[in-house]
């Protein structure tokens, strides 16, 4: 599915778990980060901490299912990512402090336009089955993801690339069809591990990669057991002797698993039961900000929000603060109603923070030229856990305003295939951890697939078109600056909350201190970076 589609969407079957995964993968691809290192040395991964080697960590996991397989462009959750991640390698790693570090490639270099990237590998890598590392190996690993036949889950991530092929004899080049200056975290993208070629093609069946751990078993959706690669590249990681990942769909199974010393690590706590963990003198809370934007679009295109005085009436009717409150139990920051999640190296920390203020709401209803307003909000909560509560909230601040929503709540079964991006007013969310470029490009641009208010504004278009290939820096920030500015007092987009992704760990697994700010569980390389207590 193209970003750049014209069309909005028809319902399909599996609609709504497409949209899911499309966003999940975009999430991955994108990443938040800071500048691109160009050639950080090996010793870049080592932990400020002295990290203890052996022992077992043990994961209980949400995010299984029978459903997945070893061939990477399936992979659509948490448990394969995380699991895969301790197996494979990508050219390009995204460090703890959002940074985009070499991994495989040793360095890379793009064209004055950005729109050729050439990258060189690092020498005296070898799979876990002996065979070293080499250029027609990552060119048939790319490739696997590409073509018309291919169904992998990246190949929109890769959308941009016109051809991927060698560049000498330690190199690899990739043709895009349009500059951008964000290519290098494209790479990163957990689907596009490299694996060895055989018959000019990906060998993803023999599940054998170059990373820290080698795939001793794996039963889709029940469990997966890794063990150390005595001979890893890297140095400063993969320090347990095994690794066991265990898929719990259930919440609360996960938790007691926890307390009771089953696993050591969990992901997805259910904020109802922070609480209770965080008084467990056994038990340490990890939280990554801004992993998910909970939104409430308006359809620019239908009435009444084709008024921009009327959306602005409702940005101001909201109260951020206790939505924050109640329904993320503070586990999260409130949105200035554009996509830019806290900690983004392209946050506009300028943009005054929009705050619940019914006079000025009353305001711009008025230059609207009404007194009052009353519409209707289509809910579920296949958006997120607790968005029908929002939405309640949300009708209880807006009535101070005079606007009366209707809160209707929608079954969650087909809710993005017949509610989302067909009626006026609904609930939605996003993952949120994506490059600017990448947020705004699927989800804001004239006539994107994921446009879910039918947005168009010329002037954010023409920036987001110069922004893509700009590699100087301070001119991009100005750019998104100004983007935001746009998208926070002209979109049809209300975006009142960031929400934080929460896992737990037992004391006896430490880290360094510092965890990746996107995604969860550091990054989802969780078992290469952590360690025994």
């Amino acid at each position: 599915m193209s970003d750049n589609n014209n069309k909005i969407p028809q319902p399909t079957q599996g609609f709504q778990r497409e949209r899911r995964d499309f966003l999940k993968l975009g999430a991955m691809a994108g990443l938040a980060g800071a500048a691109v290192s160009m050639g950080l040395p090996l010793h870049a991964w080592a932990a400020e901490a002295t990290p203890k080697p052996g022992g077992v960590l043990r994961l209980g996991l949400a995010g299984a299912s029978t459903s997945d397989s070893y061939d990477p462009g399936s992979w659509s959750d948490t448990f394969t990512f995380v699991g895969f991640s301790a197996v494979y390698n990508t050219l390009v790693e995204i460090a703890v402090d959002g940074s985009a570090i070499p991994e495989l490639a040793e360095s890379w270099q793009s064209s004055p336009d950005a729109r050729i990237w050439t990258f060189k590998l690092r020498s005296g890598v070898t799979f876990h089955n002996g065979k070293t590392l080499a250029v027609e190996d990552v060119v048939a690993s790319i490739e696997h993801h590409l073509g018309e036949k291919s169904t992998s889950a990246a190949k929109t991530v890769l959308g941009e690339v016109v051809s991927v092929k060698a560049a000498g004899n330690d190199s690899v080049a990739f043709e895009l069809r349009s500059g951008n200056a964000d290519f290098p975290y494209v790479v990163a993208d957990y689907h596009l591990v490299i694996m060895p070629a055989r018959d000019g093609l990906a060998d993803w069946r023999a599940g054998v990669g170059t990373g820290g751990y080698r795939l001793k078993s794996f039963e889709p959706g029940v469990r997966m057991a890794l063990e150390r690669n005595p001979g890893y590249w890297k140095a400063g990681r993969a320090h347990f002797d095994s690794a066991e990942l265990i898929g719990i769909s259930d919440g609360a199974a996960r938790v007691n698993a926890l307390i009771t010393g089953q696993v050591d690590v969990i992901n997805k706590v259910d904020l109802k039961t922070v609480s209770l963990l965080k008084r467990n003198p056994n038990m340490v809370i990890e939280e990554t900000k801004g992993a998910q934007q909970y939104t409430f679009p308006m359809l620019c295109d239908s009435d009444p929000f084709r008024n921009n005085d009327i959306r602005l009436a409702m940005k101001h009717g909201i109260d951020r603060e206790a939505l924050l409150a109640s329904v993320l139990k503070g586990y999260g920051a409130v949105g200035n109603d554009h996509p830019i999640q806290p900690g983004s190296r392209f946050l506009n920390t300028q943009l005054p923070q929009r705050k619940y203020d019914p006079e000025q709401a009353k305001f711009y209803l008025r230059k609207a030229g009404v007194e009052s307003l009353k519409v209707r909000l289509q809910a579920s909560d296949a958006a997120y856990a607790g968005a029908v509560d929002a939405s309640v909230l949300f009708k209880e601040q807006a009535k101070a305003a005079g606007i009366d929503i209707e809160v209707v709540r929608e079954p969650a079964d087909g809710f993005f295939s017949n509610v989302w991006n067909k009626q006026p007013f609904t609930t939605s969310f996003w993952y949120s951890s994506l490059t600017a470029d990448r947020m705004f490009s699927i989800g804001y641009a004239k006539g994107a697939a994921w446009n879910e208010s039918h947005w168009d504004n010329s002037r954010f278009n023409e920036l987001l078109n110069q922004a893509r290939g700009e590699l100087n820096v301070a001119l991009r920030q100005e750019m998104y600056n100004e983007m935001q500015q746009i998208c926070r007092d002209d979109s049809g987009a209300i975006i009142p909350l960031f929400a934080s992704s929460v896992a737990a760990r037992s004391n006896r697994v430490a880290h360094g201190g510092l965890t990746a700010p996107y995604g969860e569980l550091d990054g989802l390389r969780v078992i290469e970076r952590w360690w025994q207590a």
